[in-house]
Parts: C-alpha cells; sequence; structure tokens
C-alpha cells in the first residue's frame, strides 16, 4: 500500500507503534527488508518496494558509483548541476536498503543544512515519503526513521561538535566554501567509524582548498565532475543565457559553471593565469593528434594512461579537445585509443614507448592496422621537455575549448624534482604538445601501417 494512501485515523497511530531498531554489532542497520508501520490498517510495508523513479530519471554521473570500492564520492561539479539531488535521493536510497543507518549531513552552517539539505527544493524531504519519517526535530536537527535510522544536521562553522558522534556514513555539502576544512575533515574522518565500509559523499562547487585538492588525488575517493549544462534540460533557458553572457571566457565561468579547481602551487610549471578557454573558429584542422602516456599493468598501484586528443588548427593554434585519462588494462585502454583516433578523424597516434617498448605498436596493430603511430622516446627529464610547452601557454598558443578538471589541477599541481606521482595526464599532453610545435625536438621513430 502507497504511503499517499494512508488514512487519517493511521497516520495518527503510526507513530505509536514499536518500529524496528539496528540490532548489528556495528550499529548499522538490521540486514531485513526496510519496515514501516506508518500504513493502512498497521501491517508493515517494504519500503524497498516503495516507487522510486531516480535511478530511471538520473543521468548516470548522479548514481552511486558501482564499479570500483571507494570511501568518499566527490561530486566536483557547477551550478544547478543537481548536486544536492543526487545527494538526497543517495541518502534516502541507503536508508531504504538498510545499507546505512548513522548518518551526518553537514553544511557550512546548522542553517544552511537545515534549509538546503533537507528542507530545500532538492533537500532530503523532498524525496522522502513523510510517512518514513518517525520525528523530525529542527531544534535538535535530527530526523528519525521508522526503521531505526537517524540521521544528524550539522555545521562545520562548529566542528567541536562532531566530537563525540559517530556514523557509518556522511553528506558533505559545499565543502570548498568551509572556513576550517582541514579541521572539519580531521573531526568527521574521526567520527566515521561504525560498520565494515563508511562511506561520504561530497557535493560541491570547487573552490580552492587542501582537503578537495587531497581528495582529488585519494585513490580511495572516486571523483564525478559535472558542468551547469549537464542539467540543461531541468534550468530555465534564460539563466543559461545570462550565464553564457555574462562568464563566457571568465576564470568564475570555469570555477562555478565548468567546476574547475585549479590549484596554486609552488614551484609548478603551469599556473591557472595562463591557461585559457576558446572555442576554435571553425573546423579547418591541419591536424588532430591522439597523445598517449601508457601505463603497462592494471593493479590498485597502476599508474593511469594518460590520453589526450589536441587539434592544431589553420590559425596557428593548439587546442586541447578532450582529456581522455583512463585506468585500465592495455587491451581496454588500446580500444579507447582507438576509438578517440577514429572519434576525431586524428591523422596520427603518439605514444611514449621508454617502457614498453613495441608493446603499444603490436596492441595498436591487433586493434587496427590502418592507424598512423609514432612511438616517441624520453631522451631528457619532464621538466625540460614541459618547459617548452608551458612556454607555449604563456603566448597563447595553445587554448583549452573547455575545461579539463583533473588534467589542469594535474598542471598545476606538479612541481618537478618534488611531486612523487606520476603526471600522466601531463605527459600525454607535452607529448602531444610537442609532436604539433616542436616535433624535430623529440626523439621518435615512426610507424606507419597501411593495412
Amino acid at each position: 500500500m502507497m504511503y499517499s494512501r494512508l488514512r487519517g485515523n493511521d497516520k495518527r497511530n503510526a507513530g505509536r507503534v514499536k518500529s524496528p531498531r539496528c540490532h548489528s554489532q556495528h550499529n548499522s542497520c538490521h540486514p531485513q527488508p526496510h519496515l514501516c508501520h506508518a500504513c493502512a490498517g498497521g501491517d508493515p510495508v517494504n519500503l524497498m518496494m516503495l516507487p522510486n523513479s531516480w535511478k530511471t530519471l538520473a543521468r548516470p554521473s548522479q548514481l552511486e558509483p558501482v564499479d570500483r570500492e571507494w570511501q568518499t564520492w566527490l561530486i566536483l561539479a557547477g551550478r544547478g548541476f543537481g548536486k544536492t539531488r543526487t545527494g538526497a535521493e543517495t541518502i534516502w536510497d541507503w536508508i531504504c536498503s538498510n545499507k546505512f543507518c548513522r548518518i551526518a549531513l553537514v553544511a557550512q552552517t546548522l542553517v544552511e543544512a537545515r534549509q538546503v539539505m533537507v528542507e530545500g527544493h532538492s533537500g532530503l524531504l523532498s524525496v522522502v515519503p513523510k510517512e518514513a519519517i518517525k520525528r523530525y526535530s529542527k531544534s535538535d536537527g535530527v530526523i528519525e526513521f521508522h526503521n531505526g535510522a537517524i540521521v544528524q544536521l550539522f555545521g562545520a562553522d562548529r566542528y567541536e561538535r562532531l566530537r563525540g558522534p559517530q556514523f557509518d556514513a556522511a553528506w558533505v555539502d559545499e565543502l570548498g566554501k568551509f572556513k576550517h576544512p582541514e579541521e572539519f575533515w580531521e573531526q568527521l574522518q574521526l567520527c566515521l567509524r561504525l560498520g565494515d565500509t563508511p562511506k561520504c559523499i561530497v557535493t560541491t562547487t570547487p573552490r580552492r582548498n587542501k582537503v578537495l585538492s587531497m581528495l582529488i588525488n585519494d585513490p580511495d575517493c572516486v571523483v564525478t565532475s559535472g558542468s551547469t549544462f549537464d542539467n540543461q534540460a531541468n534550468l530555465a533557458p534564460g539563466f543559461l543565457k545570462n550565464l553564457s553572457k555574462q562568464f563566457a571566457g571568465t576564470k568564475l565561468e570555469a570555477q562555478e559553471i565548468y567546476a574547475q579547481m585549479m590549484p596554486e602551487t609552488e614551484g609548478a610549471l603551469w599556473t591557472p593565469d595562463i591557461i585559457s578557454y576558446e572555442a576554435p573558429p571553425d573546423q579547418d584542422w591541419r591536424r588532430i593528434v591522439v597523445a598517449v602516456d601508457p601505463a603497462l599493468t592494471d593493479d590498485a598501484s597502476s599508474d593511469e594512461t594518460g590520453i589526450a586528443v589536441i587539434g592544431y588548427h589553420s590559425n596557428q593554434q593548439a587546442y586541447v579537445l578532450e582529456d581522455a585519462t583512463i585506468k585500465a588494462k592495455p587491451t581496454e585502454w588500446v580500444h579507447h585509443v582507438v576509438e578517440l583516433y577514429h572519434k576525431y578523424k586524428a591523422d596520427r597516434v603518439i605514444a611514449e614507448v621508454n617502457k614498453g617498448g613495441d608493446l603499444v605498436k603490436d596492441l595498436l596493430r591487433a586493434r587496427d592496422p590502418h592507424i598512423s603511430y609514432k612511438g616517441v622516446h624520453a631522451t631528457r627529464g619532464k621538466a625540460l621537455r614541459a618547459e617548452p610547452i608551458v612556454s607555449l601557454y604563456e603566448q597563447g598558443k595553445v587554448k583549452h575549448i573547455k575545461p579539463h578538471p583533473l588534467l589542469e589541477a594535474q598542471l598545476c599541481s606538479w612541481v618537478p624534482e618534488v611531486s612523487s606521482k606520476s603526471p600522466d595526464r601531463l605527459d600525454a599532453l607535452v607529448w602531444g604538445l610537442t609532436e604539433l610545435f616542436l616535433e624535430k625536438e623529440a626523439a621518435f621513430v615512426p610507424k606507419v601501417w597501411m593495412g
């Protein structure tokens, strides 16, 4: 029976029926079907059977990642992307399915947590049936559900309140604007100690801080990036028009619309101010290359395979068309490279072969014998190879057709001789632009197959 069909007497009696509580040793929800007695006649209803159209309405980027294990899901997206709705729907799904039942909701202030995350147009109360809630105390910032799940609200401005409570899940909204992000994050991590696999969702428009920079590079964090325009079907046309007119080509466009967060790291070769965005005037391309910095293994410690698609236009400027970096098996990323080669009608694949030798060539040949390929050997250090490319950026000869958040974050945070992590996206970009501008400076052996 649907909640919308509750009769008046049943509604009044619903709160007086004793509901099942959490009984596991970790205080997680009991692994029985989510039963609520707030139904006509007092018969328990399986809340997992409650109609929920979110999984059919949501875009793939709004659905909880299931392809890998994770501790934090960082949704780093522009204004109007649907971050709040995604957070609310995910929390409700966790409650319904009994995945988690002690959940913290945190905004910059307690008032914001209540007004946006709970009572807002896309907040928790907008997706949860009223009859599923046993008690909602605004003064205490506590929501109790009939299956024993409890949601508690906090303000990060009073992060000390997180001392003591314990949770198995959390949702943090707009972490980018927190005044004390590091202190807050430390306290939250100490609270997430219930259950076997505590999880945290972070929904935010990017602003530079150490916690977000740390999460972006955390292997246990899944990062979902998105722009305002991903959700344009649900936004007012006038709003989108004004955004384009007012912010086009500005850093604010990159941050607030395309969710671009570029760190300023002392000693980094790239700085945010030399990265600019511009669409090519037309499709008069002189060359398009797919540049690859290959990873030869696929395990937890493996590097990503850096893949960059770059075009050289008749106006003598290069445009970074796509950052297609992927973490996958060699056979999988080669398939990805071949698809990009044909999608962009590229004229060559450029790949570093210092470690793999002929592996890349052999994999490409097995996938498509007609691809034009060049293997390049690094004879100088990364910094020496990158410096001429940085100069091209400073001269305005390289544009990005749109923000590429993960690529640009790596460009602006990599410090020669200091950064330990291999800059795979940066390497692919450097090889591609070297091919287009500085071919004579690259040591290479061309490989071309004509079938």
